[in-house]
């Protein structure tokens, strides 16, 4: 066992996430809550990254450094080990956030394994300016010389850089050679992982019956699927047509859940009211809190109805992962909103408590889960679809017009994506209607009409993602098809921005 202490960083999670992968379990606590049990239960220590400067940090139990387990500390860790030990942390000169080449000088326990030149994430303004005593440095860079420092006596490492992200080529190796190090045995799998959830589920549920909004997507297709694992007849499964869906997204839910066989499956024709409540809406957080609640006044108003039946409906279930968690502000005390999350904007007075079984998953062991359970690969292998639908694919005010756009634009792109064979190699893929209208020809007339935008990413976990590279014929026919087939468009873009600095939602 691995206790990660959390100093803020947006990317705290995939420490965990990665050493998962490599089956090792972890924790994750704030400074504050690191108790003295912790240093009879966990083997090792890995010290987060942040963004305060250690000058100002004050929380830190000292007792790490004293308990002779292995530590490695990352950014804001590193920098607080080496001021710990005695070394010194400056403002550094040339502030460095995104790729650097790390020279490695050190080939052995850390970086075994590792090539002398290696591409590496960096995300920090202060580095470490002077090295501590009885410290070595194991790696530098261009703009900084102590990029990677070590105390092999006491199996203390620092690392100036993010060994998490995607963006460090070989950052799992470096943490499976920290496992090593720590003399930590790799215990879990996907299936012991699926029967801890399904555990939870009938200890927090109980006897009693759970509503969950299904939208057909791999989150809440697999959550349903553990729910229905776990409870049985007790899982009702409501399915909102909320007029902001795909084209003929329904009929292709209904054939999924009447396919895997679930007790309980309703469809709620609730498009009018919808529409109703986002007419001329613009604001992209009001949008997803009009939904959220919306899906919540439909939800108890169904639980209502069963009630009369005699069924007792007392959970809510969500498919909410943990992606969702980080950008919504609710995966730490510290770290930033990016955009709120229908998932996570309900009513102070829901009478429903919330169960959500993948919480703490990336999209990837999501379908690692569902694959294991023997869901069909080609439900599991859906682009991601976001709860709120259209409405956030509508940048801007919305009314139907626009929502019927965004509907036939995406059906030709998702299409043309399958037809051409490059579906299974993006991640997810997009259209939007840009708030704005340009001029154009069509039929030797001047037209003023709106502006879509295209968006394909690859990623694995949705936490960064890049641009899919598709192929510039395939982009010219679809601009091609949607402007001659999409009444009310004369002019698509395609989006190049990565994840960072972009999302990939546009709301």
């Amino acid at each position: 066992m691995i206790l990660i202490i959390n100093y803020g960083s947006q990317v705290t999670h995939l420490i965990k996430r990665r050493l998962r992968g490599l089956g090792v379990e972890a924790t994750i606590k704030q400074p504050e809550q690191v108790a003295d049990a912790d240093f009879i239960t966990n083997d090792a220590f890995i010290l987060s990254g942040g963004p305060e400067s250690v000058s100002s940090q004050t929380v830190l139990n000292k007792k790490i450094f004293t308990s002779d387990k292995p530590i490695l500390g990352l950014c804001f860790g590193h920098q607080l080990i080496a001021q710990e030990f005695g070394g010194a942390v400056e403002q550094s000169k040339t502030r460095q956030y995104g790729a650097a080449k790390l020279t490695v000088l050190d080939k052995t326990d850390l970086f075994a394994g590792l090539d002398e030149e290696q591409m590496v994430w960096m995300s920090h303004g202060d580095s470490v300016s002077e090295l501590p005593k009885q410290f070595r440095v194991i790696g530098k860079s261009e703009d900084c010389n102590h990029v990677a420092i070590a105390h092999y006596e006491k199996k203390i490492f620092g690392l100036q850089f993010h060994p998490e992200v995607e963006h460090t080529k070989n950052g799992t190796q470096i943490l499976h050679n920290f496992v090593k190090i720590a003399g930590i045995k790799p215990t879990l799998t996907v299936r012991n992982r699926i029967q801890t959830i399904i555990t939870d589920i009938q200890t927090n549920v109980g006897n009693a019956s759970v509503i969950m909004g299904v939208s057909g997507g791999v989150d809440s297709l697999v959550a349903s699927y553990l729910l229905h694992q776990a409870i049985g007849d007790h899982l009702f499964c409501v399915y909102v047509d909320t007029g902001l869906m795909r084209k003929e997204e329904t009929q292709e839910v209904q054939t999924i859940y009447d396919t895997l066989q679930f007790s309980h499956f309703a469809v709620v024709n609730a498009s009018e009211l919808f529409l109703k409540k986002l007419y001329y809406i613009a604001d992209p957080e009001e949008k997803r809190k009009i939904i959220g609640h919306t899906f919540i006044e439909i939800f108890e108003s169904t639980v209502g109805k069963y009630a009369q039946q005699n069924k007792k409906i007392q959970f809510l279930g969500q498919g909410t992962i943990y992606p969702d968690r980080v950008e919504s502000s609710q995966a730490t005390n510290s770290s930033a909103k990016i955009k709120s999350h229908h998932n996570l904007t309900l009513p102070e007075n829901m009478k429903l408590k919330v169960v959500e079984p993948l919480r703490d998953l990336y999209k990837d062991e999501v379908r690692q889960l569902g694959k294991e359970l023997g869901i069909n690969e080609d439900y599991l292998n859906r682009h991601p679809f976001p709860g709120p639908g259209l409405a956030i694919r509508v940048v801007g005010p919305i009314d139907k017009e626009k929502i019927d756009i965004v509907r036939q634009a995406d059906h030709i792109f998702i299409t043309e994506l399958k037809k051409a064979n490059l579906y299974k190699d993006v991640w997810q893929a997009l259209v939007a209607l840009l708030p704005i209208k340009t001029v154009g020809v069509m039929g030797d007339a001047r037209t003023y009409e709106y502006m879509i935008s295209l968006r394909a990413v690859t990623s694995s976990d949705a936490m960064s993602a890049d641009w899919a590279k598709l192929p510039n014929d395939f982009l010219q026919m679809v601009s091609n098809k949607i402007i001659n087939l999409v009444s009310g468009v004369n002019r698509v873009v395609y989006d190049i921005t990565q994840k960072p600095p972009g999302t990939i939602e546009y709301e």
